[in-house]
């Protein structure tokens, strides 16, 4: 393929990716297969759906790739939210949330966000919620570039804020702060980065059990349909480096840049992932609801690939872990791909307090609820 072909392909593809994001499918549950036992409905309708987290009483937090952020309240905990409220707007990408203290935080493009007493504008009466509240600014100067710009953001077992910065192309060098994990006190201060060499990272989260971080990352594009794979990737000290720019998943040399530098400084990924599945939302799972065998087992919401030639991903996979290591790589729920067209694609998880799973999904424009019960 040509230079110029290669460009018109990226540009069409990036067309068609974005005419996805700005339309809200048909959401088709009669099209979604699980495992046994296992069920899945509509918990809400959020235009864009992407990362959530969850406060005390249950309220569930969502970013979008624009400019909104939704609260979702389940007032009789019936399973499905009785009320969609709009907590924050004119945003530029207001993809990452977390929630601490009282407070939402938001990772929007350039910047982080502080809404405190959030919860106290949620739970007023429509009529009151009379205007947006006014955000408390955290952190400014990260990188303005839009590609791979939307922020994935968390609160770690350590109580610092984690905040991922993607890498601004397919592939090439910058310095820090991009292709890179970082870590800040709730105010900001005390910034340092934790991970490099990470592409472009949309999820983490960590073991329940160990307190290690783990995290997906997405493979860069056009070394062909099955090359690289994308990556789950175990953070077991600080400022480790996962081979970005120089070497993908562990082995592959980058064409390029893989001249610089050998594959052996760099940590391998824990779980080889498949090849442009847009691996990005993952938890571990810490629920009761589910059987036993997947209690601290990891979920991962792959979106999907864009730029091969037959579709992969679209779906929910299972990674199962002993003793911290990967032994298994499966799918749990697909159906969101039907042939070559996909009518939903899964972007981000999470568990519940009655041990249900959540996940988001930006193109049908639903957070789904999967629940289990044994009939």
């Amino acid at each position: 393929m040509t230079r110029a072909a290669l460009l018109l392909s990226l540009v069409f593809a990036i067309a068609s990716v974005e005419a996805q994001r700005r339309t809200t499918a048909a959401v088709r549950l009669d099209a979604l297969r699980l495992p046994a036992g296992f069920s899945i409905a509509v918990y809400a309708e959020v235009p864009g759906a992407r990362s959530m987290t969850l406060a005390p009483d249950g309220t569930v937090f969502v970013g979008s790739q624009s400019d909104t952020v939704h609260a979702l309240v389940d007032r009789d905990q019936d399973g499905r939210a009785d009320e969609v409220v709009g907590v924050a707007d004119n945003l530029h990408v207001a993809n990452g949330v977390a929630f601490k203290g009282g407070a939402l935080f938001v990772a929007d493009l350039d910047r982080v966000l502080r809404y405190d007493d959030i919860l106290d504008f949620v739970n007023q009466p429509a009529a009151a919620r009379l205007s947006k509240p006014v955000p408390a600014v955290v952190l400014t100067g990260l990188p303005t570039d839009t590609y791979h710009g939307w922020r994935y953001l968390a609160f770690g077992p350590d109580d610092l804020l984690y905040l991922a910065v993607g890498t601004p192309c397919n592939v090439c060098e910058r310095a820090d702060p991009y292709a890179s994990l970082i870590r800040m006190k709730p105010d900001g201060s005390a910034r340092e980065t934790v991970a490099r060499g990470v592409r472009n990272s949309v999820g983490m989260d960590w073991d329940p059990v160990t307190k290690d971080l783990w995290f997906t990352d997405n493979g860069r594009d056009f070394l062909g349909d099955d090359s690289p794979p994308d990556e789950l990737n175990h953070l077991t000290g600080i400022g480790e480096h996962f081979g970005y720019p120089y070497c993908h998943a562990g082995t592959i040399a980058d064409p390029e840049f893989g001249r610089r530098q050998s594959c052996a400084p760099f940590t391998p990924p824990a779980q080889r992932l498949g090849p442009h599945v847009a691996s990005i939302g993952m938890k571990f799972y810490t629920g009761e609801m589910f059987p036993p065998e997947y209690r601290n087992q990891i979920f991962i919401a792959e979106h999907g690939s864009w730029n091969r030639s037959t579709p992969i991903g679209y779906r929910l996979s299972l990674v199962r872990l002993e003793e911290s290591q990967p032994v298994s790589y499966d799918t749990f729920a697909e159906g969101w791909l039907q042939g070559f067209r996909a009518w939903g694609r899964p972007v981000d998880l999470l568990v519940m307090p009655d041990g249900a799973l959540l996940v988001s999904d930006d193109t049908a424009g639903a957070i789904y609820r999967i629940s289990y019960a044994t009939r």
